[in-house]
């Protein structure tokens, strides 16, 4: 049982009336992928479709397929997503996760979101300017043309408060979050050494030292590219390689992204 299990109870009482809400979520509660599905039988559903606000891509990809991998279906079914450049739904789809651009060319063709029973604003401590209007345009929706749209904001590190207010006090919702102990290991390249070469070993080193997967964080794209061709071919033959940025190709992240074969890491 995934911690905001236990407050789902409360947040379906808030979101039946007043119809708004804040809840507040460490990583690892649950809130992303079982609390969109926990509203779809709701009686002010009625058979619309749940939007959520996802800001990015590669998130947004998987927090669908992961919510139909749940029901045991094939994204694209009940639940799907579109982001830009890509998109799994169908006439089907109960539950739709979006991107920024998407929430907002939506509220522009149609400001009234008809068939929309309730907007969700995930990982809303990201804030951009983006998320922020598109939360300023839902509001406006149900100020003046659609006083039946739920709102929901989600985050695992905002003042709840503070949103609440936004949302004309609406209540916030605590769940506690899942953690798991972690260990630090502190390996400074040596004076004059490259970067990229001692990561790369730090890499093959941690790998040969360790069961399971690694993943590391660089600043760029180049980077990334320059320390893979590094670590090609010099790895154990049950790692598998995965660069990932923003800018591949969405079958490219999705690989990234997913869960190893059996056999490798």
């Amino acid at each position: 049982m995934l911690p905001v299990e236990s407050v789902l109870p409360e947040l379906l009482l808030a979101l039946s009336d007043p119809g708004r809400a804040v809840l507040v979520a460490p990583p690892g509660a649950g809130k992303t992928t079982l609390v969109p599905p926990a509203l779809l039988d709701e009686p002010w559903v009625q058979g619309g479709r749940i939007v959520m606000l996802e800001p990015r891509r590669l998130a947004a990809r998987a927090a669908a397929r992961r919510m139909a991998s749940l029901r045991g279906e094939h994204v694209g079914a009940t639940i799907g997503y579109r982001v830009r450049g890509d998109a799994a739904v169908s006439k089907l789809t109960r539950i739709e996760v979006v991107t920024e651009g998407v929430l907002l060319r939506m509220l522009h063709d149609d400001p009234e979101l008809d068939g929309v029973a309730a907007v969700i604003l995930d990982e809303f401590h990201e804030r951009s300017l983006v998320a922020d209007t598109a939360l300023a345009l839902v509001l406006g929706v149900t100020s003046v043309l659609r006083d039946d749209l739920r709102v929901l904001v989600m985050s695992a590190s905002i003042d709840g408060a503070a949103v609440a207010r936004l949302l004309g006090d609406a209540p916030v919702i605590t769940s506690d979050g899942q953690s798991f102990p972690v260990e630090t290991r502190f390996a400074p390249p040596s004076p004059g050494a490259r970067w990229d070469a001692h990561l790369a070993r730090t890499i093959r080193e941690t790998l040969a030292a360790q069961d399971g997967s690694l993943l590391a964080f660089l600043p760029g794209a180049g980077e990334i590219h320059r320390v893979a061709e590094m670590l090609r071919g010099t790895l154990p033959a049950d790692v598998e390689l995965h660069p990932l940025f923003g800018a591949m190709s969405p079958a490219t992240q999705d690989a990234a992204s997913a869960p190893a074969p059996a056999g490798k890491n």
